[in-house]
């Protein structure tokens, strides 16, 4: 049971991980020919399904928003989910 834990806390972590890069590539222009792209198209299939909702609350909360919080709130609650799984 214990790594079974485990490894759903790394999995957890390697998401976060993939979030965060997400969110840095964002910033960078990506040529949309060369084969990086498909990497970043990849991570962005992986991570949408968590990030929209929270980005779709956001959007109520706080329609003029030019900043996309949803990276930050999506590593916080991940990462509290991590704690609790692993019994901090």
């Amino acid at each position: 049971m214990n790594s079974l834990r485990l490894l759903i806390a790394q999995a957890v972590q390697i998401y976060m991980f993939l979030i965060i890069f997400r969110a840095v590539l964002s910033w960078i222009q990506i040529n949309p020919v060369g084969q990086f792209f498909k990497v970043y198209l990849f991570i962005i299939q992986i991570t949408e399904p968590v990030m929209r909702p929270v980005r779709d609350f956001l959007h109520k909360i706080f329609p003029a928003s030019p900043v996309d919080f949803s990276p930050i709130i999506v590593i916080v609650i991940l990462n509290m989910l991590k704690n609790i799984l692993i019994g901090i």
